[in-house]
This record gives structure tokens, sequence and C-alpha cells, in this order.
């Protein structure tokens, strides 16, 4: 899905140029990034960027234990896993990740990126609920 966005957003957003989807609200760039979220760390080598990216995963991973065994917590999970997974490849790919979104009041970021926040938010979500009897984690 995010790799469709991508070509969307070169075929239909010139280089530097701005479209306006929702005036004030939300605007379509394109900013390639070569640093990690919200463009930390500029200039950062994709080879750097990407042992980042699957170094998170591996901690996401080797921790699964203490993760929530409940629905949400998993697509909380697999929303994380899938956004960082979708950066890496552009990364990969290009050298830097395409970030389009202009929301006004935050740095541009990308359909991945936001997966990334919406999969840690419901990881956060599941994992804050009261342990029901049975639950598995302990």
């Amino acid at each position: 899905m995010s790799l469709l966005a991508d070509w969307g957003v070169r075929v239909f957003v010139p280089g530097g140029m701005e479209r306006v989807v929702v005036p004030n609200v939300l605007s379509l760039r394109e900013l390639h990034n070569s640093g990690v979220a919200f463009g930390l760390l500029p200039g950062l080598s994709p080879i750097a960027a990407v042992i980042l990216a699957l170094t998170l995963i591996g901690v996401v991973f080797y921790n699964r234990g203490a993760q929530s065994a409940a629905l949400v917590g998993q697509w909380g999970l697999g929303l994380m896993i899938g956004g960082a997974l979708g950066n890496i490849v552009e990364r990969l790919r290009f050298g830097y990740v395409l970030d389009y979104l202009d929301l006004h009041v935050w740095p541009v970021f990308n359909l991945a990126d936001a997966t990334i926040v919406v999969g840690a938010g419901l990881l956060v979500l599941a994992l804050s609920r009261p342990r029901e009897h049975g639950d598995s984690r302990e």
C-alpha cells in the first residue's frame, strides 16, 4: 500500500510542489527523508538506518512474551512491523524514504510512519488494559 501511495505522490506532486487536499489541514508534498523518523539524524546512511530499524524489530520480537495476547495488541504489533518493513524497503531501494503527508502542525510523514504510530498506540492500549483471568501475560 505504501508503495502505491509513494507512486501516486511521485506522479501527481512534482518535486518541490505542494498539492492542497484540505486547506490549512492537509497537503501533499514530496520530501526525501534521509534521516530517521520525522527527519531526525539527516544524512544517516541507508545501511545504518536499516540496521537501526531491524534492531528495533528484533527487540519487539525478542520481547514478544511481554506483548499482549489480545487481538488489539496483535494488530498493533503487526502495524508497527509492517510500517517499519515498508520504510526499510524504500530506504534500501532509493537511499531515502519518501515523506508526503503534511498536516502543517507536525513534520511531514508517510503512510508507513502513520501505521507505526497507530500500531504503537494500539499496543499501548492493549498493554494498559487490566489483565483478564486466564491471560497468558505474566
